[in-house]
């Protein structure tokens, strides 16, 4: 098959306790991030040495470090923003990780400048980085302040052509994209298709004017509380290549067992149909 099928650390918060929850799913692939110090980070590169699963870097690496602050002050200074990720960059490379991630186009709101001009300057940082330390970066674009779809417009009408030159991946995040787009996702997806290569794979679930991520399952698909999402899953699972699905929820809701389990199970049988038709 040529996608890979992972588990997102943040079904665990990225809680080392909590680690052997990761890693006794029978997944092949580990996206994860803001651990909470140095000891917790080498305690998982060393039980990821145990195994055979690839892992992805979900930026930035610790905990209370710049998340957002590529393009525009969010929490730090960009500048400094840069100069942690380029040191992540390097570290992620020499310990063999797939890929990094992280979140870009990013604008906490509409912006004064040119956002077209705004995101090329950073695909040009991106891609020198990419090049230099020869890892995947891949961009994940993202809902700002109060679900601004801003930074996801903004993508959406950026030139094609101008995003090749700099061979940069995309991650779409479902929950996102149907939080900016509702029933269009797809017309915006697809314009990117050849680039995606990471997925995740969640539901929505709404608590007053919270929303929280949920493990996807195939009940939600005609359940009127949640959005429908395996049209979105075959699609992708048909248009894209060689895609880290990655399931992704956080543990608020507390789901029970049996139904991650059979989320899962669905969400491979859907997306192994999708990519052999």
């Amino acid at each position: 098959m040529a996608h890979h099928i992972g588990i997102s650390g943040s079904v665990i918060l990225s809680d080392s306790k909590l680690f052997p929850e990761l890693f006794k799913r029978h997944l092949p692939h580990i996206e994860i991030g803001e651990f909470q110090d140095e000891e917790s980070f080498r305690c998982f590169i060393e039980m990821l040495g145990k195994t055979n699963k690839s892992f992805g870097l979900h930026s930035p690496l610790f905990r209370g470090q710049s998340k957002y602050d590529l393009l525009e002050k969010i929490r730090i200074n960009p500048k400094e923003a840069w100069i942690q990720f380029e040191t992540e960059v390097e570290r992620m490379s020499r310990l063999g990780a797939e890929y990094i991630l992280v979140h870009f186009p990013y604008f906490k709101k509409e912006t004064n400048g040119n956002p077209a001009e705004i995101i090329e300057e950073g695909l040009k940082k991106l891609s020198s980085l990419q090049s230099k330390y020869g890892i995947l970066i891949v961009c994940e674009p993202k809902l700002g302040f109060q679900q601004s779809p801003a930074g996801i417009h903004y993508l959406d009408r950026f030139p094609v052509e101008t995003w090749k030159k700099y061979g940069l991946s995309l991650c779409v995040d479902i929950g996102d994209y149907i939080l900016a787009a509702g029933e269009k996702a797809i017309n915006y997806i697809e314009k990117w298709s050849e680039f995606v290569r990471v997925v995740h794979l969640h539901n929505v679930e709404y608590q007053g004017d919270k929303y929280i991520w949920v493990p996807v399952h195939p009940s939600h698909e005609n359940d009127g509380n949640h959005h429908k999402i395996k049209k979105l899953m075959d699609f992708l699972a048909k248009e894209c290549k060689d895609v880290f699905f990655v399931m992704e929820y956080t543990p608020h809701t507390n789901p029970p067992e049996k139904m991650v389990e059979e989320g899962i199970g669905w969400a491979i049988e859907v997306i192994e149909e999708g990519s052999v038709s």
